[in-house]
């Protein structure tokens, strides 16, 4: 273990349990000692893994027992997310729910026999702790092998049945009608978000939701979007001081998240306020999206150009101990404006979580201006000067600690984030970002034509996953609009056909998570649901879909339409798990809009198409004369041509393009 790259695994190496990573030489002696396995997968930034590693994995006693009776596996789901979504699976199957820690029994052939997530020591309210049930499994295992048969007989049987997709359905407007109402039935109209407490941000869903506005013509969606994505904001989900989104809420309002800071969250994020943005133009969804890139510049960035993982919810062996506030400290170091402060940001003597205050917001700013009979510009800049005076004071704090391994799929979201922040902002650091971890994915992460999944301390390994394939070859077209070189179109085309060539399955009409040349696994798993994440397959889709309209290959077109048929009757029931399916449906449906900027000199233009919510179009900016020449063979933009001293734009839908248009007023009429 000690030898491992992954921070959760080097977190274990020095635990009384024998812990080995995943690999040949555990499972072979598994096999060769008729061991059970003990796998136990986290992340290094999980609260529960913690508690559960001080609680259990550093007890002497406890540790033995596992030591005695088991191989005793530890995998970071984040480095092998094919083995964590395999046990996940079997968890949801048996208990209803999953999570990490993940804790699972496995046959020496790494079948599952028994499932859960985190267990207690110690037996409690009549219910076994993890001692306990190390030991009783131990027993089983010798004593009565035909029953732990059984149970591992039956949860294969079960995990086969639920990698089934076969519900094709015609791609028709109902389906988006029935899905954006079926997901307002869940939507809390109070507080925004879905559901009740915990409330995960739900990036994609939103987007949805924005589309489905925009569609439908109902302000009743647009309107639940806004406010879901402004009490985000101001809550406590958001580091009101150094920027950047925790995980989740614990509760309905926002108000007390989960402190770990997940580069995926903030990555997929920023491109959500970004569409509110071009809606809305309201200046605090601009701050939102500034705050959040800046953090990860300024945190999460390798000197490299990739973008570390995570950082952890707790520091000095207290959650959220980095963020909170005591009042008297506040008014300490504001003097005669922490009144203003404190009023704004909800900070009393009491606190509201464990003593202490998590700043946030509920109040106008003009409410505070009337109160204290200042301007509101007044009480803006008071309020950041007392922001920039108490983040100076929180860095002096013990951090909390960084996971600080690159991993291609979150990297390449990452990308795609600082390209839409580019787009809104003007911002060049955030396109210069983009462009380094292109580059880094180009230099560290690919070996002999495949992608890698992750990198640390100068090493790379593992084969890359659907994920990493999907997310890249997207962030190559979110890049190549910005910046069109043929060069990476031509590295998007050709992932995209190393993604058909060895992920797609012909049968089911879908991708595998895995490859067809990766490890095998007890089964071969889908991916299909939009969660914390969005899934390959409907990033494929989208990915597929926008290479037909730049390439005019059609076996892009039919893949995603396969991909989408094969998933649209889930999606319409169940829309919540399928957010980035019904976006490419949206734009599939509503037939994308090829547009083409040809020579940026006209910034009114370019703003004006670069700030403009048109989520079906594909548009693409030329900057440079030699980088039309280049792209001349493509049909999308033949008989394009380029002029130096003026701008043009081309529309086209359909297969129908419009005369070149050099003004916003000729524009906004097809757009």
């Amino acid at each position: 273990m000690i030898k491992e790259s992954s921070p959760y695994l080097l977190q274990h190496a020095n635990n009384p349990v024998q812990w080995y990573a995943w690999g040949e030489e555990a499972l072979d002696k598994a096999k060769q000692e008729n061991k059970p396995i003990f796998l136990s997968i986290g992340y290094s930034a999980c609260h529960w893994c913690h508690v559960m590693a001080h609680e259990s994995f550093e007890s002497e006693e406890i540790a033995k027992a596992m030591n005695e009776n088991f191989i005793n596996i530890k995998v970071d789901r984040e480095e092998r997310p094919d083995i964590d979504d395999i046990y996940q699976k079997v968890c949801q199957m048996t208990t209803g729910s999953g999570g990490w820690p993940l804790s699972v029994f496995l046959t020496p052939d790494q079948r599952p026999f028994y499932v859960g997530t985190y267990f207690p020591p110690l037996d409690n309210y009549g219910r076994p702790g993890f001692g306990s049930i190390v030991l009783q499994l131990a027993q089983a295992w010798k004593e009565k092998p035909g029953n732990v048969e059984q149970a591992a007989e039956s949860f294969i049987n079960t995990l086969q049945k639920t990698e089934s997709i076969s519900l094709d359905s015609k791609l028709e407007r109902s389906i988006l009608d029935e899905a954006a109402m079926n997901l307002l039935s869940i939507a809390d109209t109070t507080n925004g978000g879905f559901g009740q407490a915990p409330k995960f941000p739900n990036a994609s869903n939103i987007s949805f939701v924005l589309r489905y506005s925009k569609l439908s013509g109902i302000a009743k969606f647009q309107e639940f979007a806004f406010k879901t994505l402004t009490k985000m904001a101001n809550g406590g989900m958001y580091d009101q001081l150094g920027g950047g989104f925790h995980r989740y809420s614990t509760d309905a309002r926002w108000l007390v998240p989960h402190f770990e800071k997940m580069l995926y969250d903030n990555a997929l994020l920023p491109p959500v306020y970004a569409e509110a943005y071009q809606i809305s133009k309201d200046p605090r969804y601009l701050e939102v999206i500034n705050g959040t890139l800046r953090y990860v510049l300024g945190h999460m960035t390798s000197p490299q150009g990739g973008f570390y993982s995570a950082e952890d919810a707790d520091s000095e062996g207290e959650e959220g101990k980095f963020y909170v506030w005591k009042k008297k400290e506040i008014q300490e170091i504001l003097g005669k404006d922490a009144d203003i402060f404190c009023l704004y940001y909800d900070v009393t003597d009491g606190g509201n979580f464990e003593g202490h205050t998590i700043l946030y917001n509920n109040m106008n700013l003009s409410s505070i201006a009337f109160h204290f009979g200042k301007s509101e510009s007044e009480i803006k800049q008071i309020l950041q000067q007392s922001r920039e005076k108490l983040y100076a004071v929180r860095v002096q704090r013990v951090p909390p600690g960084r996971d600080d391994k690159i991993m291609t799929n979150w990297n390449s979201l990452m990308i795609t984030a600082f390209i839409k922040g580019y787009r809104v902002t003007g911002e060049w650091d955030f396109f210069q970002a983009a462009t380094n971890c292109i580059e880094f994915i180009e230099s560290q992460l690919t070996r002999d034509g495949e992608l890698l999944h992750t990198y640390k301390n100068g090493h790379s390994k593992l084969r890359a996953y659907l994920d990493d394939y999907a997310y890249f070859v997207n962030s190559l077209l979110d890049y190549f609009e910005i910046a069109p070189s043929k060069k990476h179109l031509d590295l998007a085309v050709y992932y995209a056909n190393y993604l058909i060539e060895h992920f797609w399955d012909e049968n089911q009409k879908s991708f595998f998570f895995t490859a067809d040349n990766h490890e095998k696994l007890i089964i071969r798993t889908k991916n299909i649901y939009d969660l914390s994440l969005p899934s390959g397959n409907s990033v494929t889709a989208w990915v597929m879909l926008r290479l037909y309209h730049l390439t005019q290959e059609k076996k892009y077109l039919d893949i995603s339409i396969k991909v989408m048929e094969s998933l649209a009757v889930m999606a319409a029931e169940n829309p919540f798990g399928f957010g980035q399916l019904l976006n490419t449906m949206y734009a599939y449906l509503q037939k994308p809009v090829e547009i083409t900027l040809v020579n940026t000199i006209n910034h009114n233009i370019k703003n004006y198409l670069l700030k403009k919510f048109i989520p079906e179009a594909i548009l693409v900016m030329i900057s440079k004369k030699e980088d039309l020449e280049n792209l001349k063979d493509l049909q999308f933009f033949t008989g394009k041509e380029f002029e130096d001293a003026k701008t043009k734009v081309y529309v086209c839908r359909d297969f129908t393009c419009s005369l070149p248009l050099e003004t916003v007023s000729e524009i906004e009429k097809l757009v």
